[in-house]
């Protein structure tokens, strides 16, 4: 009997014990889950876009400019937030403008240009590191750094049939966000994004000339 009853008892301390270690497991799963989460941020901003104008001659030896127009676009940026100095994003951007190469991308005479528009749809593809600084007037300052690539695409109707090219980018950032509450939170700030011109594959419009593109932003993100 003795044995019988010390054999139960054994059985359920066992018991009790694998389920005490199941439930831990389980527990500390949930919490760095839950933890991880809450260091992820998703912004979603509007733009406003200007991009620096440039000149220089093309593989030909013609002189050419580009002034791309001013437009609006869309930011989305998905954060990671491990310490306020240490942290990751990913940004995406987009939009559309049009690409106005001048001068004599075509060897005409210099002085009768030859406008040529390209209406393109831009995005950019970064990753790079953030740190938040100490608040300051009730807000929190950031900045970040990194870099990645920069697509052109040419629009159907407004392209002139030309093929979409990529060059490689870098960028930095500086802003200011309020978390007004658990989950919700308004960011503003100031980027600028750094790349050689497109000049979609084209002889006539390749001038290896660098500009860079100006994108004040303003929007909200949202905490897991």
């Amino acid at each position: 009997m003795l044995n019988l009853f010390g054999s139960s008892c054994a059985r359920q301390v066992l018991l009790s014990a694998a389920v005490l270690l199941v439930s831990s497991n389980a527990f500390g799963q949930v919490t760095f889950a839950a933890r991880q989460l809450d260091r992820l941020d998703l912004g979603v901003s509007g733009s406003a876009v200007f991009t620096k104008s440039v000149a220089g001659t093309n593989l030909e030896a013609f002189p050419v400019s580009l002034d791309a127009s001013t437009t609006v676009g869309a930011l989305v940026q998905v954060r990671y937030t491990k310490s306020p100095l240490l942290g990751a994003e990913f940004n995406y951007t987009y939009a559309r403008f049009t690409e106005n190469f001048g001068g004599s991308p075509f060897g005409t005479d210099a002085s009768t240009p030859t406008p040529f528009g390209v209406q393109t749809n831009m995005s950019e593809y970064t990753v790079g590191y953030v740190a938040h600084l100490p608040s300051f007037l009730g807000v929190q300052p950031f900045a970040g750094v990194g870099g990645g690539a920069v697509a052109f695409k040419p629009t159907p109707m407004g392209g002139q049939s030309l093929p979409e090219r990529a060059r490689a980018a870098y960028y930095y950032d500086i802003g200011v966000e309020d978390q007004l509450t658990r989950h919700f939170g308004v960011r503003a700030q100031f980027r600028q994004l750094f790349y050689k011109v497109p000049d979609f594959g084209q002889n006539y419009l390749t001038i290896n000339q660098q500009t860079f593109t100006t994108e004040p932003s303003v929007g909200f993100f949202i905490k897991f």
